[in-house]
């Protein structure tokens, strides 16, 4: 049985069986752990503190302009493109336990503003100090008054207005998917996961054909077309909670390493100049390899990346995931753009510099950012519940 046969027949297994973050991500029900998927996130969002780390070092992007052993670094779309399909995975978990009901749109998108926004607007606050007052995160120039009321309201993916904060574009596309969550939930229930997968994506495949040259060209806004697929395969696989033993029995790891040699071949052969102008579809080609290793994952495999994962380092990462996705862009820039240029040369220096700075320094303060503003609201589901936990605390601290 090839993966295609499988996806398929793991649409009428819509059985009855959350998980937390994107950290751009993650559920809103309690349910068992699936081990490993922290830990991805923090993964993540690492990789993606790197590749800013680089990109605002070497001039050029995406022609790469750095020593060929940083090239790896090069790619931090594709760690977005990850979140998205982890999160369409983690936020339907529940729901397949149970039949593909959401147990309400209103409750369902009360919960995700709770554990996503707080967060969210602290990290913009952050970021519109930083970059009003000590360096520009735009080459529009400093945020000004359309850059809070845009960023504020998570109309970033639609209006355009000077970032405070670059990492924060896929923000609004993840908070335009949660809008569509509840319909895309209704039409797994009702027609099965095939039926969602084309609905979602034959209309972003005929998109991309249609434009010049078939190769859509990517604007300031309008993100989200060919990334609703990448979210609908995260939901789609977590129909494997309820598969039956012959399908959960699969190599899916195996099947995720033979799905990942197409678009790593590309990457190779083409380069990342080609790469990045055909993001387009590369968004699309690498899904299913990132798909697949989720479903490997669920099923117990590989054992030695499980192992990774379970670390202690790598769990403490993904626990904060979210908060070093939200603020470390702003930390990256003062050290490269007004710490580096007073110690050392452009180039490799600067780049050496900029990880032994921004690195540490990102992880410490995304430690201490989720501690105040992201774990109160992961926690409780609500202030009277905040406030009840902190009197909790204080009474507690009395009797000691």
């Amino acid at each position: 049985m090839g993966p295609s046969q499988a996806v398929g027949e793991l649409a009428p297994l819509a059985g009855t069986r959350e998980v937390a973050p994107a950290r751009t991500l993650e559920a809103s029900t309690a349910a068992p752990h699936i081990p490993g998927l922290d830990g991805l996130r923090g993964m993540a969002a690492l990789y993606v503190l790197l590749f800013h780390c680089w990109l605002l070092t070497f001039p050029g992007f995406p022609a790469n302009s750095g020593p060929v052993w940083t090239a790896w670094m090069m790619y931090g779309r594709l760690a977005v493109v990850f979140f998205l399909v982890l999160s369409g995975f983690s936020l339907a978990l529940s729901p397949a336990r149970k039949g593909w009901q959401l147990g309400g749109t209103a409750r369902f998108l009360r919960r995700r503003a709770w554990r996503i926004l707080p967060p969210y607007w602290a990290a913009l606050a952050f970021s519109l100090l930083i970059a009003r007052y000590v360096v520009p995160a735009s080459h529009f120039g400093p945020p000004n008054r359309s850059s809070l009321l845009v960023y504020g309201l998570l109309g970033q993916d639609v209006f355009t207005a000077p970032t405070p904060n670059g990492a924060f574009w896929s923000i609004a596309v993840e908070a335009e998917l949660y809008l569509l969550f509840p319909a895309l939930l209704l039409i797994r229930r009702r027609w099965g996961a095939m039926l969602l997968l084309a609905s979602v994506t034959l209309p972003v495949i005929a998109r991309g054909l249609l434009a010049p040259h078939a190769n859509p060209t990517e604007g300031l806004n309008w993100l989200t077309p060919d990334l609703a697929p990448v979210f609908v395969a995260g939901v789609v696989t977590a129909g494997i909670v309820t598969a039956s033993e012959r399908i959960r029995g699969l190599p899916w790891h195996w099947l995720s390493a033979l799905a990942a040699l197409p678009p790593l071949a590309l990457i190779v052969t083409q380069g990342s100049v080609w790469t990045m102008h055909h993001s387009y579809w590369m968004d699309l080609a690498v899904v299913p390899a990132m798909a697949l290793l989720l479903a490997a994952l669920t099923t117990g495999h590989p054992t030695p990346l499980l192992r990774l994962l379970a670390t202690r380092p790598i769990r403490a990462l993904g626990d904060f995931s979210y908060s070093l996705y939200l603020i470390h862009l702003p930390i990256v820039m003062v050290v490269i753009r007004k710490l580096a240029p007073h110690f050392v040369p452009s180039g490799v220096p600067t780049f050496l510099l900029t990880l032994a700075l921004s690195v540490p320094l990102s992880l410490l303060t995304a430690w201490l950012f989720a501690r105040y503003f992201e774990n109160p609201f992961k926690r409780t589901r609500s202030w009277k519940a905040m406030l009840g936990t902190g009197r909790q605390k204080g009474r507690a601290a009395e009797g000691t």
